[in-house]
């Protein structure tokens, strides 16, 4: 009976890959299992090349020091943009989220990553997030003398993604003329980074003002 429920029947450089494909998200045990079945069979050079970019990826991503999204230099592409309205700033939760925003090709403004929403039932206040970083930014750009003259929270239709809104909206409601809000094309609960192109390209037109 030990033999049935003893040692795995599989090597162990395979169970460690398949424990750490496991640790992605959305990826569980049957699932990990099965990606790292299919890497078995793909030939040796793809699999190299595979590992070599993740390895990479790791080595020369940071995050942009002004907005906070990846970037493999100091700062990231849109930062670098001078064609960009510096003026206009798009405020989200998560990189992904930006992404989705830039895939409508309608917003040329600039971005500021929070990495995160505010959550007080699970510790998560304005010390955890880019919050600092904001609000630093949005004074500097007004003491250069090139305000920020609006400021959109594409925060995610949440509890979670309010609180982040309302909070930001008492902030900088003395310091940035116009403060917006994306309209509610999604459903509450909803993340941004899985809305398609159109309800974002429709959100960010019909945006408005924080009350």
């Amino acid at each position: 009976m030990e033999g049935l429920m003893g040692a795995s029947p599989l090597p162990s450089s395979v169970e460690r890959l398949i424990e750490a494909l496991s640790r992605l998200p959305g990826v569980g045990p049957r699932t990990a299992e099965r990606l790292a079945f299919h890497l078995l069979r793909t030939p040796l050079a793809d699999a190299q090349a595979l590992a070599g970019a993740i390895s990479t990826m790791r080595e020369q991503t940071r995050p942009c020091e002004i907005c906070g999204h990846v970037a493999d230099e100091v700062r990231c592409r849109i930062c670098t943009d001078e064609s960009r309205d510096a003026s206009l700033l798009c405020v989200v939760e998560e990189p992904l989220d930006l992404i989705a925003i830039e895939r409508t090709g309608a917003f040329r403004g600039r971005y500021h990553v929070l990495n995160g929403a505010l959550s007080p039932m699970a510790g998560v206040g304005p010390g955890e997030l880019r919050m600092r970083e904001l609000f630093e930014r949005v004074d500097a750009a007004a003491a250069a003398g090139s305000p920020i003259r609006e400021v959109i929270i594409a925060t995610n239709p949440s509890p979670e993604g309010d609180v982040t809104l309302l909070y930001l909206q008492e902030r900088l409601g003395t310091t940035v003329p116009k403060i917006t809000s994306m309209a509610r094309g999604l459903p509450f609960g909803a993340d941004l980074q899985y809305a398609d192109a159109v309800t974002i390209l429709r959100s960010l037109e019909e945006r408005r003002g924080v009350e």
